[in-house]
């Protein structure tokens, strides 16, 4: 499998935050601009009242181009890489901050943090096995994180609109500083809701998030019937949406964090079945199950790398944290202070459609079918759909 890596030249989401920061007035990023061919200007988008960037979790550019309806479908074409890792965890933080990854130093769902000296599942600041932190979740995010919001910046009122599951939660709190916060119940909700808001007089930014197509294709996978139903309600609605709010001098912005994979179980490596590899780990996989961060005991480094080539083969990609950071994955330099202590010593990049997997004494088995966080073109290329309204 040929690795696609993020193109920070100018075709990632990350460019596409740098644009959206100059229409807004908050352009201190250092990163480019989206390149011209998107034919999307930070002048001309900056004179639109309402800029609204949808984003809809795991909503692949193969899926939206062969699978939506409507608008969406009809201006489908334009394709961003994500970030690396393409997951969650990793993109929403540069949605919200319009920071690289470099500099976010966000690096999947599990964490290992030096702060919390614990492997954390990172979005609902929780340790991955165990009782709690004793630390109240609400002061976590201040001890862990040093990156402002995007929001703070802009020379127009912003707001964020989140499902009611997560909202208010301590890591979407911190980073949607700056913006006013909106909860939704459901997807009619959250039309009806931005329907409301672009309606308003004055200029606003406007970002809204939904994760049902994420949490679908994990469950059933990317090519299934219930993918299909959930893409095309979301467009069926968005359609809707668009002529309640025509005239509204709206930018509307359609993409996503990350596109998908299957990974079915006979696809699936657990790590318990390789002991040798795992005897050399000081800690557990971090990371994701396409990307695996390797903590490993001092001095192993050669023998994990010659036992992983040997038990893993084609199946994955030995990649060093030295590697990854010169080559930058995450962004070019500088990085984050804190980057390189969590990403570990190597990373396990998992080739064509294999995962991998540990599971901790407590853990309870956790089996899904669509899976995202590597390299593979399903999995890297998001949409960029532009409609004026």
């Amino acid at each position: 499998m040929s690795a696609l890596l993020p193109d920070y030249a100018g075709g990632s989401i990350a460019n596409l935050m740098r644009s959206v920061a100059d229409a807004c007035g908050a352009s201190a990023l250092e990163q480019q601009p989206l390149d011209p061919r998107f034919g999307l200007d930070s002048r001309t988008l900056s004179r639109a009242r309402n800029i609204v960037l949808f984003v809809v979790d795991g909503m692949g550019a193969g899926l939206l181009e062969s699978c939506g309806i409507g608008k969406l479908r009809q201006h489908a074409g334009k394709r961003l890489t994500s970030v690396f890792p393409s997951t969650t965890a990793t993109a929403i933080p540069t949605f919200m901050t319009g920071l690289l990854p470099a500099r976010h130093a966000l690096t999947g769902w599990h964490m290992w943090l030096d702060e919390l000296q614990a492997v954390t599942a990172v979005l609902p600041l929780k340790p991955r096995v165990g009782t709690p932190f004793k630390e109240a979740a609400e002061s976590l995010p201040a001890k862990l994180f040093d990156h402002a919001s995007i929001y703070g910046g802009m020379h127009r009122p912003a707001w964020v609109l989140s499902p009611q599951e997560i909202a208010f939660s301590p890591f979407n709190a911190w980073h949607a500083r700056g913006a006013d916060t909106l909860a939704y119940a459901d997807l009619d909700g959250l039309f009806d809701t931005l329907s409301g808001l672009l309606q308003i007089p004055g200029r606003k930014y406007i970002y809204a998030y939904w994760p049902t197509l994420d949490s679908t294709a994990h469950r059933f996978g990317i090519d299934s019937k219930e993918v299909r139903a959930t893409l095309e309600r979301f467009c069926t609605g968005f359609d809707a949406m668009c002529e309640t709010v025509r005239g509204s001098d709206t930018q509307m912005l359609v993409t996503a964090d990350h596109g998908f994979i299957n990974s079915p179980g006979d696809r699936v490596i657990q790590l318990e079945d390789h002991p040798e590899l795992a005897d050399m780990l000081a800690r557990p996989l971090c990371g994701e199950q396409r990307v695996a961060w390797c903590y490993l005991k001092p001095g192993a480094e050669a023998d994990f790398e010659r036992c992983a080539r040997a038990r893993l083969g084609a199946r994955a990609e030995i990649v060093s944290r030295q590697r990854l950071l010169g080559g930058n994955w995450f962004g070019p330099a500088p990085a984050h202070a804190k980057l390189a202590s969590r990403i570990g010593d190597f990373a396990l990049v998992m080739q064509e459609n294999w995962s991998i997997k540990d599971t901790l004494k407590g853990e309870h088995p956790h089996r899904i079918l669509g899976v995202h966080g590597g390299v593979s073109a399903e999995e890297m290329w998001v949409p960029l759909v532009t409609l004026q309204l």
